[in-house]
């Protein structure tokens, strides 16, 4: 069994590939930041096209699990008629947490991108590292710091502009 999560090279093919559907998960996660929702977009690939999509809903739906990962997958997945997702790659801006992660694994998808790590909660290579996991059954190869900075702008003007919100005298206009 392998050890963990194998680091893909980007090719420049890839590359264009990688930045494009990237780019897709930068607009949900837009659309999310518009909603009030924490700006994470994310978009499920299979054979070149987009089989699901998503951004994260928590607040406006009640659901804790309404990530933006976890939405791309339900789509996809409902779109397939399939819960597994062999042979697929999950784009997301940011590094994604332990449910998500797990979430991965178990729908069998194979490659995931995604754009700035998660310091906090990140269960790739921040906080945990979930695809390490040698007991796991199923391995997913990770590419990371795909548009990394525009991801990371996204999230840092979020909540810069949510704390000037919740500040004393602050107007919300």
């Amino acid at each position: 069994m392998d050890a963990g999560p194998v680091s893909m090279p980007t090719q420049p093919k890839d590359q264009d590939t990688d930045e494009r559907f990237m780019g897709r998960a930068l607009e949900l996660a837009a659309e999310g930041a518009a909603l009030g929702e924490v700006p994470v977009g994310a978009v499920l690939v299979l054979d070149g096209d987009i089989v699901g999509e998503g951004f994260n809903r928590p607040v406006n739906s009640c659901d804790p699990t309404a990530h933006a990962e976890i939405e791309a997958l339900r789509a996809a997945a409902g779109r397939l008629g399939n819960y597994r997702l062999t042979g697929s790659t999950l784009y997301v801006t940011i590094e994604p947490c332990t449910m998500c992660a797990g979430a991965l694994v178990h729908a069998r998808v194979e490659r995931l991108v995604y754009g700035a790590v998660e310091p906090r909660s990140g269960a790739v290579v921040s906080s945990a590292r979930v695809l390490d996991n040698p007991a796991l059954n199923h391995r997913v190869a990770v590419t990371a710091g795909v548009l990394e900075d525009a991801a990371a702008k996204l999230l840092r003007d979020f909540f810069r502009a949510r704390r000037a919100r919740t500040q004393p005298g602050a107007r919300d206009d």
